[in-house]
């Protein structure tokens, strides 16, 4: 698993993630989706030695993108933007990827969480609370991206748990599915912190 930090940076290997801090800031969903998605063709033609307007990405009836051109390359993509900072994931797998703001100011909403992730979190200092909410949220949001769910499958039905700084394990009871992915801190084009998670199903 390779983290890259630049659309101009190629993969030697898959699955990678791409991390490109911008100084955009979009205001709604569509900006957001044209920051991503411009970003994405960019890492994928310096990916496939291609130029930009050789590259297509469509999505699926439920949202998730894919690569229409060029055709036939076999591999998954997930986006993710968030506060300026656009993730890009490709593998030979289904793949999920998300980036969250750490947001120091506000209350998360536990209610969302599934009982052991709840139980988890209130046994923390609520110093380690935000940066432990936005990290487990990236993961959680990642695995129903690599499901091509998104959260029409609700966010409490399965069980993310962080392991050290770096991975953290899915405990799927309803899909009977075990997962494990990457997660990793980074600054935005304004410096703020934000996590980032990546999983790959089999």
């Amino acid at each position: 698993m390779l983290w890259l930090s630049s659309a101009d940076n190629t993969a030697p290997a898959l699955p990678a993630a791409w991390l490109i801090a911008t100084q955009a800031q979009p205001a709604n969903l569509p900006e957001r989706s044209t920051l991503r998605r411009s970003l994405a063709r960019k890492v994928l033609a310096r990916q496939f030695g291609l130029a930009e307007d050789a590259v297509e990405i469509g999505h699926e009836p439920a949202g998730r993108p894919l690569i229409v051109a060029p055709h036939g390359s076999g591999l998954h993509l997930s986006l993710a933007t968030r506060a300026g900072l656009v993730a890009i994931a490709l593998a030979h797998l289904p793949v999920g990827v998300d980036v969250e703001q750490v947001a120091l100011a506000s209350e998360p909403p536990l209610a969302v969480l599934h009982p052991d992730e709840r139980s988890w979190f209130e046994s923390l200092p609520a110093p380690a609370r935000p940066l432990a909410f936005a990290q487990l949220w990236s993961a959680k949001e990642a695995y129903v991206k690599a499901l091509g769910t998104g959260f029409a499958r609700a966010p409490e039905s399965f069980t993310v748990q962080l392991d050290g700084s770096e991975r953290f394990t899915v405990r799927d009871d309803q899909d009977g599915r075990h997962a494990s992915g990457f997660i990793r801190l980074t600054k935005n084009g304004g410096h703020e912190t934000m996590a980032a998670a990546f999983v790959m199903l089999d």
